[in-house]
């Protein structure tokens, strides 16, 4: 008696779950999703108005952002000295430092004039402040 009871029961958990996914998968598909001429849309998770994800951003974004806030709360020399800790800290960046030190050139300029933004010069990343600010004027 127990053998026989053991052979449905491994019967019945092999077939069981087989059953259970069909027929679900049956049942969805057999739900009618959009009305039949009414024109309304019954499944509202595919709605217009859902907020999309934020695409994430670059790290030299995300620093050329942090140092042009330090540039117009501090000083050039200051972000220029954070811009050359980070290059050195971070080795991945040292290919974006010529932009990053162009775009706080530019930002100088339009802050302080060309001529007091060209006193914060100084050789970092290949003197590209100074031509930004060369640039700008």
């Amino acid at each position: 008696m127990t053998h026989t009871a053991r052979r449905i029961g491994r019967s019945l958990a092999l077939v069981l779950p087989v059953v259970l996914v069909l027929s679900g998968t049956l049942a969805v598909s057999a739900v009618p999703w959009v009305g039949q001429g009414s024109g309304t849309q019954m499944l509202t998770a595919s709605s217009t108005d859902v907020s999309t994800r934020a695409k994430s951003r670059a790290p030299q974004d995300v620093l050329r952002d942090k140092l042009l806030a330090e540039l117009q709360e501090k000083d050039p020399a200051v972000a220029l000295t954070h811009l050359q800790r980070e290059v050195e800290n971070r080795p991945s960046l040292a290919k974006h430092c010529m932009s990053i030190a162009r775009s706080l050139g530019t930002a100088a300029v339009q802050r302080y004039g060309p001529t007091k933004a060209q006193t914060f010069s100084r050789p970092v990343c290949d003197t590209s402040f100074a031509y930004g600010v060369m640039h700008a004027s």
